[in-house]
């Protein structure tokens, strides 16, 4: 998920300029004893401080939605400490200590990208205390407890789900890959897909391989042409997306491509004069803004309204994390670590990204949302499941 986003966010970096430093206290004013402390970890300043802002973002609404709405444990508010990390491992885990040491956290929701929530959910096993990541991919972050969670898919499940809805809902008997064999996201999704797609009976034409950086794809594309394959899948970034579905175009290779929620950016990507390259194609994610779901519409305005930009799926999933958080220490009754890891364990929660369970793993288990490209415009089809 590293990449993704970037264009629409960047705005969001002057957003920062208050939270550059220590931490940003969301204390309701409530008196102390009345209150249940949570810590945040985010990079709210460095190169992927887009992605803390928005993931920071969105916990934070979502923290005063849950006090406007009394609270939780029965009227105490949430008291919620955010410490920026820049992005890097060992300041996580710094930040990580001062929130169990000083601020007294019985929770954490953080951090944003892999590593340093690694780093932290080593931390957090050896205390006990129940965490959970908005936007960290990497499948060895909840492998390191039984207290920890997430509430984005993995990598895989976006390829295995891609190839199920290929072989069930588009009825494709052949399928390509081409990927970016430097990337982790990319790796991991095309390896799924082609595993899944195998075991649904389909036939794998092609698998291309590029490396990260290329911006010449056709040698790789005259290949998959050759192997006439029903649907390609491009587990990539939007900004490959844009040039691969052009160059695509431009050989004659009219297979439906589809893609995982790295396409997410594509339309303000590619040029308004190639929108067709990308018609009609087929990409998962883990919401849409085209939802008529009246929450997550309340959600896209409220959000636009206080930062003056519009919400993405770090938001999205910023604001589910905190709502699944403070679900589970309700549900416990008790802000007791067992209790809240025992009860986010069995949550059955409706968010703003759709109903979710965990599996074994404590990964989400629900609905992807299945989004296409017509008239120039990201359009929602379906909710689907593997």
């Amino acid at each position: 998920m590293k990449k993704r986003f970037l264009a629409a966010a960047l705005a969001a970096v002057m957003l920062a300029a208050s939270a550059t430093g220590c931490a940003q206290n969301g204390n309701t004013g409530a008196a102390a004893g009345n209150t249940v402390a949570i810590g945040g970890l985010a990079p709210l300043t460095g190169n992927v401080s887009v992605y803390g802002i928005a993931a920071d973002n969105g916990v934070k609404l979502a923290v005063e939605a849950i006090n406007a709405k009394g609270g939780i444990l029965g009227g105490k508010k949430i008291n919620y400490t955010v410490y920026d990390e820049k992005g890097d491992a060992t300041e996580a885990v710094n930040a990580y200590n001062k929130l169990v040491q000083s601020d007294k956290i019985v929770a954490l929701v953080g951090d944003v990208t892999s590593k340093p929530t690694i780093a932290v959910a080593q931390k957090a096993v050896k205390d006990g205390l129940p965490m959970i990541t908005a936007t960290g991919t990497a499948a060895d972050i909840t492998k390191t407890g039984a207290n920890v969670f997430r509430a984005c898919f993995i990598d895989p499940y976006q390829g295995e789900l891609m190839a199920d809805y290929a072989a069930k809902k588009l009825n494709a008997k052949t399928a390509a890959i081409i990927y970016d064999n430097g990337d982790d996201y990319s790796t991991g999704v095309a390896n799924a897909f082609e595993e899944e797609a195998k075991a649904a009976g389909m036939t794998i034409t092609n698998k291309e391989a590029y490396q990260s950086g290329s911006v010449d794809f056709k040698s790789q594309l005259t290949k998959i042409k050759a192997g006439n394959p029903d649907v390609i899948m491009v587990p990539v970034y939007y900004s490959d997306v844009a040039l691969i579905a052009v160059q695509a175009k431009e050989i004659g290779l009219n297979a439906k491509l589809l893609g995982a929620d790295g396409w997410d950016g594509v339309l303000e990507k590619i040029d308004p004069s190639n929108l067709d390259a990308v018609k009609n194609c087929y990409f998962c994610s883990q919401y849409s803004a085209e939802s008529t779901d009246p929450d997550l519409q309340a959600f896209l305005k409220k959000y636009k309204e206080t930062y003056k930009i519009d919400a993405n799926m770090f938001a999205v999933l910023g604001y589910d994390a905190m709502g699944m958080m403070a679900a589970a220490i309700d549900k416990a009754g008790s802000t007791d670590s067992d209790k809240i890891t025992a009860a986010m364990k069995a949550l059955q929660y409706k968010g703003l990204t759709g109903n979710t369970t965990f599996d074994e793993n404590r990964n989400p288990v629900r609905e992807a949302v299945i989004t296409t490209i017509a008239d120039g415009k990201y359009k929602f089809v379906e909710n689907f499941k593997k």
